[in-house]
């Protein structure tokens, strides 16, 4: 039987990616490199120009490139596929080192502390690395750089949200599609998979999430196993010994060397192998403004591995498709309108924001129910209460990779706080600032916390306060994984991601979703952007 064409497109995407990688190339596609590199020198037209290459943006260049569209894709952050001195392309947790950090002199996990000692975080050199925190007050946001955006830096987990909430929340929008089509087609372009749950129960790897049932069991909760790109298979022949390890050695928050099926190996890899599809890396947008006739120009900054700008391109389109997430679309539409670029933009953009409810905790186990000092970094399990009346909350079961025993149980909330906040462009500073204050955190730790007293009174256990900085905090509510909102679907755009006030402007990533999803993002930014250009593709695009 003939290979499926998807998947000899994505083997010639892991190709040009694997050449590209060897030469050490900032342009990456199947086409030769003088071709690829016309369409993106400054001066130079191109049908369609996406902007990042995450979720949303992943899914537009492939569609377009399968629609027969030339695309170019410019990414901020490099190409994460050539071997540091150490023989990895990605350092590990618990030694980072300056690929880990996006041009930082010390790394900023979410975990700052422990026995509020400051033995988590490192100084290290500047670098493009692949993990970002950019900070608003009151609000610090993780975001994945490089190819592949945030797909390198989660923790892969693929969850669906509930229907009845994807109702609430995108109210315009055909659930039953959604559901029987576009995310079934979202997990199997993204590699789904399940743990094997007979494995589950029997490696050490995954103690920690056990125990954590057992409690949350005796508070009358109920946990779910949780689908993940990670492949477990690859886990279990980690676990044997059989290949190098990745989630097992400590990797997840800097990326994983092996097993995940990130942006890269998935969509990115079918997108180069159509042959359409050029990425330019190091290439960070800084404006758009629209000329007479209809099409676009993009302000392009290219910059070397210190961050020092190369040259200034100004690259010409018909097609503009953001997919920079819910911080980036949004800064570069707020930056256009409030110069005057794109004047006609609307008084939706910047609007509904929201960090997905997200509150990190941890409680403090008994010494006779250990934790593990081995643990997996990939999370299998939730613990599901979204149907509390008073504070829902899916709260993921995330592990303490510390590599020795810890009595501790670490937990990521996603609750729903109606709360939003609202982009507005500082024009002295040149950057987007985020309108959020810490009473509209108070929701989401209220959620969260009737949850886990409940888990404390069952087990007679206790927060532990020394994770998080000081001063001592059983709940973390000023940061975030999951960003959402933004340029709302419906608001700032129409039902399909194009942005009112313009023709052949698109939004099409977690911008659109306004601040809150329930459950882990990806997946629904993922089939929502299939919905999306499936439509603008059949009804916008002039072949």
């Amino acid at each position: 039987m003939a290979p499926h064409p998807l998947s000899r497109r994505r083997l010639l995407g892991r190709a040009v990616l694997s050449a590209a990688a060897l030469a050490g190339a900032s342009t990456l596609s199947a086409l030769p490199q003088a071709v690829a590199q016309q369409r993106s020198r400054s001066g130079s037209f191109v049908p369609a120009v996406v902007v990042g290459t995450g979720y949303g943006a992943a899914v537009s260049a492939l569609r377009l490139a399968e629609a027969g569209i030339p695309t170019l894709m410019l990414e901020m952050g490099r190409l994460w596929n050539t071997p540091g001195p150490d023989g990895r392309v990605f350092c590990g947790m618990l030694n980072p080192d300056r690929r880990s950090s996006w041009f930082r002199t010390r790394t900023q996990a979410p975990l700052s502390s422990f026995l509020w000692l400051d033995v988590v975080n490192r100084d290290i050199e500047r670098y493009p690395g692949v993990l970002d925190r950019v900070d608003y007050d009151h609000m610090s946001v993780y975001v994945g750089r490089g190819v592949g955006g945030g797909s390198l830096v989660n923790g892969g987990m693929a969850v669906v949200p509930r229907r009845e909430y994807l109702r609430q929340v995108l109210p315009r929008i055909d659930s039953a599609r959604m559901y029987g089509r576009y995310f079934p087609r979202a997990n199997a372009m993204l590699r789904v998979n399940l743990i094997d749950k007979g494995w589950f129960e029997s490696t050490d790897w995954y103690r920690f999430a056990r125990v954590s049932r057992e409690q949350a069991g005796r508070a009358g909760l109920h946990t779910v196993f949780i689908p993940n790109v990670y492949d477990f298979g690859y886990m279990r022949r980690e676990a044997d010994g059989r290949v190098p390890r990745s989630a097992l050695a400590g990797e997840v928050i800097y990326g994983n060397n092996h097993g995940k099926a990130s942006l890269d190996k998935t969509y990115l890899a079918a997108a180069l192998g159509t042959g359409k599809v050029v990425i330019e890396t190091l290439h960070q947008v800084r404006a758009i403004r629209q000329e007479r006739d209809g099409s676009y120009v993009l302000t392009v900054d290219q910059t070397d591995e210190g961050g020092a700008v190369l040259r200034r391109k100004e690259i010409g389109c018909r097609y503009v498709f953001l997919g920079a997430g819910s911080l980036g679309s949004t800064e570069l539409l707020l930056r256009a309108r409030e110069t005057g670029a794109l004047p006609d933009l609307g008084t939706e953009i910047g609007r509904g924001w929201g960090p997905n409810g997200n509150v990190m905790t941890a409680r403090a186990s008994h010494l006779w129910q250990p934790t593990g000092a081995h643990q997996s970094c990939i999370p299998v399990l939730g613990i599901d209460d979204w149907d509390n009346p008073d504070h829902p909350v899916f709260a993921e079961i995330a592990p303490l990779p510390a590599g020795l025993e810890t009595w501790a149980s670490l937990y990521l909330a996603i609750t729903r706080n109606p709360e939003r906040g609202t982009f507005v462009y500082d024009k002295a500073a040149g950057r987007a600032r985020l309108r959020w204050t810490r009473d509209q955190s108070a929701p989401a730790v209220a959620a969260a916390r009737s949850l886990f007293d409940r888990m404390n009174r069952a087990n007679r256990t206790h927060y532990r306060r020394d994770l998080f900085g000081t001063p001592a905090k059983a709940f973390a509510d000023d940061f975030c994984y999951h960003p959402l909102g933004g340029c709302v679907l419906g608001r700032a755009t129409d039902d399909y991601g194009r942005v009112r006030g313009y023709r052949h402007l698109y939004v099409n990533d977690g911008a659109l979703i306004p601040g809150s999803v329930g459950v882990n993002p990806f997946v629904t930014i993922t089939a929502l952007a299939e919905r999306n250009v499936e439509r603008v593709i059949a009804e916008d695009i002039a072949r």
